[in-house]
């Protein structure tokens, strides 16, 4: 999964992502709340990992910045030194899904994180058989998806990226975070990779508003797969 770590001591901030990267997780890590909050604008994040105390603003005002501004906001965790109960109620009551301290063992951080990630995406279980979602099939030993009886096969990246955005339905996903899915960690691929990809699984699974599905761009920022009544398409048209 894709996560945000905010933490302006570089030595715990590198321990995190060790912590986090022993797992299979991908960290973009950032020193200010105003850096973090200038990537929510321009990306998707599965979980956010905050701080408290910080050079610009808190972690605190950055958590209650994110509840109300980005939709929908993912699930986020305090890692905090600030061990008073008053603090803890604070950042529950602000929005905080759950508040670990200082000094941090890597075992409870990690299992919190799973267990965060587990409630917030009960769809993105790694799976090796057959996987349904949303009125598709995926058979992850074939890479067929099946819609509607109709079984296509897909080539690995194509059932990836197909994954991806059933896995995440009705939720916007930005570029990155979807080339990150696919292709791993900082991609060396022509900008043009990823529509590509959109538009090959958008024709050859069907990926249209008469079928209850509308795979769309989100201008600058990514796309978003989502479910649509298909009668009412057929109704106006």
């Amino acid at each position: 999964m894709r996560l945000a770590v905010l933490e302006d001591d570089p030595a715990f901030r590198a321990e995190i992502e060790a912590m986090m990267a022993s797992v299979g997780h991908i960290c973009h890590s950032f020193k200010t709340s105003r850096a973090l909050t200038t990537s929510l604008r321009q990306e998707s994040y599965d979980l956010l990992l905050l701080d408290w105390n910080l050079p610009d603003f808190s972690g605190l005002q950055l958590l209650s910045w994110a509840r109300e501004n980005i939709d929908p906001c993912p699930p986020i965790i305090m890692v905090t030194g600030r061990m008073e109960s008053t603090d803890l109620v604070a950042a529950l009551q602000a929005g905080a899904d759950d508040y670990v301290t200082k000094p941090v063992e890597p075992a409870v951080l990690i299992a919190r994180v799973a267990a965060l990630l587990r409630r917030t995406y009960p769809m993105s279980a790694p799976v090796s058989g057959k996987e349904e979602l949303w009125g598709a099939t995926f058979d992850h030993m074939s890479l067929i998806v099946a819609i509607d009886d109709q079984e296509v096969t897909l080539t690995a990246k194509e059932f990836g990226l197909a994954l991806a955005l059933f896995r995440n339905m009705h939720r916007a996903m930005s570029r990155t975070h979807l080339l990150e899915a696919v292709w791993g960690r900082n991609p060396d691929l022509p900008t043009r990779t990823l529509d590509v990809h959109v538009s090959r699984i958008r024709g050859r699974l069907g990926l249209r508003p008469e079928r209850g599905y509308r795979l769309a761009p989100v201008h600058s920022f990514g796309y978003r797969l989502e479910t649509v009544d298909s009668r009412a398409v057929a109704e106006v048209a």
